[in-house]
């Protein structure tokens, strides 16, 4: 018997500095934040309606809990971490692994995920399971922080899918990720 469910997709949308960057290194988004303060529209609200659910790990968690407003209201959460036990927002759950991660999700019948979060983006890059990553690039360079991308085992190929010129002199680029044969 063949198993008819669609199956998961997993998306990321994520901005970086022009050197790559997605944050300092003590985590810090001042230099993004003041970037974008005449960015405007870039997709996100479109995006984030189009997702059931997302996969965040444990530095992007620190960072969101952080916030004064919870940003993700409506969505399941789940957190990658070998260190929480447990997180106190809505529809949130810890998890160790992403094969744990996706299991949930899957059992569930989640069908589209949003994967935040340089190491979590960097593991489903690797693991060949990510179906899309739109990148917005701000016109700084922040010279260290947290890489967008980390060492790759191989090259990752990527189609363009689409471009888009943003208000403040930012850019997106939207890539599919090639699956090896």
């Amino acid at each position: 018997m063949t198993d008819t469910s669609p199956r998961l997709t997993a998306s990321a949308f994520l901005a970086m500095s022009l050197d790559g960057y997605i944050a300092r290194t003590d985590g810090n988004l001042d230099w993004l934040l003041e970037a974008g303060a005449e960015l405007g529209d870039t997709g996100y609200d479109d995006f984030f309606a189009a997702v059931d659910s997302m996969l965040i790990g444990r530095n992007t968690y620190d960072i969101v809990a952080a916030f004064d407003e919870y940003p993700y209201a409506g969505k399941r959460v789940l957190v990658l971490s070998t260190t929480l036990d447990s997180v106190d927002w809505p529809d949130a759950t810890v998890h160790r692994t992403v094969d744990d991660a996706l299991t949930t999700l899957e059992r569930e019948g989640r069908r589209h995920v949003y994967v935040d979060g340089g190491t979590v983006v960097q593991q489903f890059l690797r693991a060949g399971m990510l179906d899309d990553i739109t990148v917005s690039i701000a016109p700084v360079l922040i010279g260290s922080g947290v890489p967008l991308f980390g060492s790759l085992d191989r090259d990752v190929l990527l189609e363009l899918t689409g471009t888009r010129d943003l208000p403040a002199g930012f850019t997106q680029a939207t890539y599919r990720p090639l699956r090896s044969p």
